[in-house]
């Protein structure tokens, strides 16, 4: 019992520390060479991942209007 209610004040303690300004930049100064260091290796990745996107949104677009192209030649060989 003792124990869960000093790990508990510990666990509270350690988040007090964590809500203070000056802790959160000095985090975010110690992580930040790590964070530029993994989205410069998945650049390349995400730029794929955008030209597949735009790519696919082409093929989509160019389907939909190549059946509305035939919608509107079977319409008009209905009424004829």
């Amino acid at each position: 019992m003792r124990y869960v209610i000093m790990k508990d004040s510990l666990i509270k303690q350690c988040l007090d520390i964590l809500k203070t300004e000056d802790v959160r930049n000095e985090i975010k100064v110690l992580f930040s060479p790590v964070t530029d260091i993994i989205l410069y290796e998945i650049y390349p990745y995400i730029y794929g991942i955008i030209f597949l996107v735009f790519l696919i949104f082409i093929g989509i677009f160019t389907i939909l209007i190549l059946l509305s192209m035939l919608f509107r030649i079977i319409s008009r060989n209905k009424t004829l």
